[in-house]
């Protein structure tokens, strides 16, 4: 495994056991905020569980790609095309063994670098939905606290002496909905803080392959100025009126 991947893996392993280790440490804490809402709270840490596994399943396809970038700029001629990122321009090279055009390799680091992007973009809904849900339970839970409230001073008699027994018995609603609103907002906001920093560490691993990508076309690159091409039109010019004079010539002899 090339040395950046195993930085950037090990970096991502690392932090994943840190959270790991934090949540059994403070299990019971951590029980007692997941279940003061189960649906909404569940739906949360399904989703940074599913976050953290697309992360890691991203990091795990970038192997491949790099795999054969190494064996293509070593010139291994029997190298198996490349599963998903980097297939197109395998596919082009295979066939084309002279050297690039700028305007080619523009092209070429254009196209990966679109792939990359469409590929960040899970990463990037999950955690915009992470914050998303901590923040639609923020909402939910006010309302719930607000509406508690509205409802327990309007069904209070405060003529009578057991007045306070009776706001202690109706405080339990609006207390829940406190208790949704700060449990969803803070389980909310550390999946999309576990989701970004590891979507972050596969971003670094794909710009190091798009660098590595970028170095070795280069090196296949060749430039041509203004004179040269002024030469290549004349002479381009000069093959076509030879060509057709040779066809005039042939037609007379015909």
């Amino acid at each position: 495994m090339p040395s950046h991947f195993h930085r950037n893996l090990n970096r991502m392993a690392l932090f994943t056991a840190l959270v790991a280790a934090v949540i059994i440490l403070f299990w019971r804490d951590f029980m007692a905020i997941a279940v003061s809402n189960i649906y909404l709270n569940g739906i949360i840490i399904g989703t940074a569980l599913f976050g953290i596994g697309a992360c890691f399943a991203d990091m795990f396809r970038l192997l491949p790609e790099h795999k054969w970038l190494r064996r293509f700029a070593r010139g291994e001629r029997e190298n198996p095309l490349p599963p998903r990122l980097l297939r197109p321009v395998a596919m082009i090279l295979r066939n084309h063994d002279a050297g690039l055009s700028t305007r080619t390799l523009q092209g070429f680091l254009d196209m990966i670098l679109l792939r990359f992007e469409d590929q960040r973009e899970s990463v990037r809904y999950i955690t915009n939905t992470l914050i998303f849900l901590g923040l639609l339970g923020t909402f939910w839970g006010l309302i719930l606290t607000v509406g508690g409230f509205a409802e327990l001073i309007g069904n209070l008699n405060f003529e009578d002496e057991s007045v306070l027994t009776a706001m202690q018995a109706g405080l339990s609603q609006p207390l829940f909905g406190m208790t949704t609103a700060f449990t969803s907002s803070l389980l909310g906001l550390a999946g999309s803080l576990v989701v970004g920093f590891l979507g972050l560490q596969v971003q670094m691993a794909q710009n190091a392959v798009f660098r590595e990508l970028e170095e070795t076309l280069a090196d296949r690159t060749r430039v041509i100025d203004a004179d040269n091409a002024a030469d290549l039109n004349a002479a381009t010019k000069s093959l076509g009126r030879a060509m057709r004079h040779l066809d005039k010539t042939v037609a007379r002899l015909t």
